[in-house]
């Protein structure tokens, strides 16, 4: 139960990263110089899921040969594979116990740089035009970083409910 939990929190944690790189990026939609040189570039936050660790662990099944959990989900009843794991767990389709430790969930695994181009707008009286009057902006398209910034609140929304609901599903098994 508390794997949920942290599901639900690595979930909630990427989202508010998420939501505050768009907020920057909206933020300097119009930032023709910075401190770099050249107009500022749109970031992108990339995400992975997190394995959860019965899925990567390696177990020793059958005689002779490590065999992988994935394998023994995907297992026909009665291989070798299953061989010392107890009926009741295959037939509820769960993983042999010792093996579900680890939470999975997502994690931010980095903030990119969109390399794309921005517009040259036609502006002579800026500082920052060229010799023919267009200044370069930055890469930044308020209509997607919007919706972005829309999806990534409905993604922490959820989360929040999961957490929510996981954490009132806890306090009902404690008080039984």
């Amino acid at each position: 139960m508390f794997s949920t939990l942290a599901v639900a929190s690595s979930g909630l944690s990427a989202q508010r990263v998420r939501m505050d790189i768009i907020a920057q990026n909206l933020a300097n939609a119009e930032t023709t110089k910075t401190p770099q040189g050249g107009p500022y570039q749109r970031r992108v936050v990339n995400l992975e899921a997190i394995e959860p660790a019965f899925l990567t662990t390696t177990t020793s099944a059958a005689p002779g040969g490590a065999t992988t959990t994935s394998d023994l989900l995907n297992a026909s009843p009665g291989s070798a594979a299953l061989m010392g794991v107890p009926n009741s767990m295959l037939m509820k389709g769960l993983p042999p116990m010792g093996m579900v430790d680890d939470t999975g969930g997502v994690r931010v695994t980095s903030i990119g740089v969109d390399k794309a181009e921005g517009p040259m707008i036609y502006n002579p009286g800026s500082p920052d035009a060229n010799e023919q009057g267009y200044v370069k902006m930055p890469n930044v398209n308020m209509t997607q970083e919007l919706m972005d910034l829309m999806n990534s609140r409905r993604l922490y929304e959820a989360n929040a409910t999961v957490f929510q609901v996981a954490r009132a599903m806890l306090h009902k098994a404690i008080d039984i």
